[in-house]
């Protein structure tokens, strides 16, 4: 069967996705479908740095403003959406781009999904009170224990994902890692005949930094840009919804958490900004850890002052089969 290549422009917050993305559009008929697991909520555009309704006129985008942050959303529908988006793009005669940085849907949608030990209640409540006493650090130590390979993509303060890990571990007696690999081996020749997604051929252009210094000055410099738009402002008007808290998968999002916590009166504003930035610092660092770990990929380093330049002709060269 003869394969589409669809090009996917990933890479850490803060690398230039948006800016290739758009300098593309200028050149072909391009829909953008972002991999973006913050940009699907609607109200959360300061601190997601969404793309603006200007930049939105200049080609169509798609997975940008669909659910409310009371809602959830999955990398399962992610999968299913993305692949749907694709199909009818390519039927229009347009160039469909995927950008974005969130690396579980994009695993997701060119590996299908894992078979895991769904939430147990008890098994979660056992690591928390763990958590209370011993703090998250601790829990991630014991990760590292018994499964190394996810502990270390991990952060030592990932609450969310050292739980669903150990959980993981306790309820199967298999790491996460190990499951994973084999639920991939298992599924290789299954997922080509039952999704029928060998259509297309996903080809991952990574826009990364060869210098992390200058990434991390850039996340600095759009963390007090974002301050300066009226984040806060956001996040309180966020909270003044009354259906949201501080657990929910949205107001978890780098920023947004930290912006509960200063209005919660936890943390001062000085503290937030300092937060606020190490944690997206570390997003970055756990998103380049899944970019590496991808030797297909193509790499644009993002510190070149033609890197959106260099992206687009990546781009064009997938397209036409030399990628």
């Amino acid at each position: 069967m003869i394969q589409t290549a669809i090009a996917c422009l990933l890479g850490p917050t803060a690398s230039g996705k948006t800016a290739a993305a758009l300098a593309l559009a200028q050149r072909l008929p391009v829909e953008i479908v972002s991999v973006d697991s913050a940009l699907v909520y609607r109200g959360m555009d300061i601190g997601t740095a969404k793309p603006t309704l200007e930049e939105r006129a200049v080609a169509p985008h798609h997975l940008i403003d669909i659910i409310e942050p009371n809602a959830s959303y999955s990398a399962a529908r992610f999968r299913t959406d993305a692949l749907r988006l694709v199909s009818e793009i390519v039927a229009r005669g347009h160039v469909p781009l995927l950008v974005g940085g969130t690396m579980l849907y994009y695993k997701a949608l060119v590996q299908g999904l894992d078979a895991l030990p769904s939430a147990d209640a008890a098994t979660r409540a056992t690591l928390e009170a763990q958590a209370a006493e011993l703090g998250w650090p601790a829990l991630h130590a014991q990760l590292a224990r018994v499964d190394p390979v996810t502990a270390a993509r991990l952060a030592p303060n990932d609450a969310q994902r050292i739980a669903r890990a150990l959980e993981i571990f306790m309820l199967s007696g298999t790491p996460m890692s190990a499951l994973i690999a084999d639920a991939a081996k298992k599924r290789a020749h299954e997922y080509e005949h039952e999704h029928g997604d060998t259509r297309y051929r996903f080809v991952p252009i990574a826009i990364e930094p060869s210098n992390r210094a200058v990434l991390h000055e850039r996340i600095a410099r759009r963390f007090d840009a974002m301050l300066a738009a009226g984040f806060v402002d956001e996040v309180a008007g966020l909270r003044a919804r009354g259906d949201l808290d501080a657990t929910m998968p949205s107001m978890r999002c780098v920023g947004y958490r930290q912006a509960w916590a200063y209005l919660d009166g936890v943390i001062d504003q000085a503290t937030m900004r300092e937060q606020g930035i190490f944690a997206t610092r570390q997003l970055c660092k756990r998103q380049l850890t899944w970019l590496r770990s991808m030797p297909e990929r193509i790499v644009i380093d993002c510190c070149e002052q033609a890197a959106a330049q260099h992206a687009v002709q990546a781009v064009e060269r997938v397209l036409l089969g030399a990628g």
